[in-house]
């Protein structure tokens, strides 16, 4: 059984009671992979498969400064020409990072996971990097996200041309 007080939720065996409404904090990773800008993509794409992960957010200190994603990796390294050795991630991160706070709903994520078409999104309260939380995280805390996050599945991939 996991109870917190003052916020209205009550769950017993990994379910919510109906009318409870599950925010952020309830469900994101609080223990995140991270590493500096300075860090070669080659050390930085070892440390996503030695830990399985699909991206590293980059940081400096507690302060979110941007992330990595195995796309990125593909697409502006391995399809690009670039060295991993002696490319960074600094090189490469995505700056602009997409985030949301630990107090909003899991509507509000898988709304603006499907909006900004992202799988990924960091938990920042006031500019503190705090976890994160990802769309296959999110359908395991809650089944009704399915229907929400289920655009961002199937029209994640690129339809194929067909001949004709």
């Amino acid at each position: 059984m996991r109870t917190r007080t003052g916020t209205g939720f009550s769950f017993q065996d990994g379910r919510k009671k109906r009318g409870d409404i599950l925010i952020v904090k309830d469900i994101m990773k609080t223990d995140v992979e991270k590493i500096s800008a300075s860090t070669t993509v080659q050390d930085a794409a070892k440390k996503m498969a030695e830990e399985n992960i699909g991206c590293l957010l980059v940081v400096d200190g507690h302060k979110l400064l941007g992330i990595v994603t195995e796309d990125d990796i593909i697409k502006k390294v391995v399809g690009g020409g670039k060295s991993p050795q002696e490319t960074t991630i600094e090189e490469i991160m995505v700056r602009e990072v997409i985030h949301i706070t630990p107090e909003e709903s899991l509507e509000d994520a898988a709304e603006l996971m499907t909006e900004r078409k992202i799988k990924k999104l960091p938990v920042v309260d006031n500019k503190k990097l705090l976890g994160i939380i990802t769309a296959t995280d999110m359908v395991a805390a809650e089944p009704k996200m399915m229907e929400h996050l289920g655009e961002l599945i199937l029209f994640a991939k690129k339809p194929q041309r067909i001949a004709g």
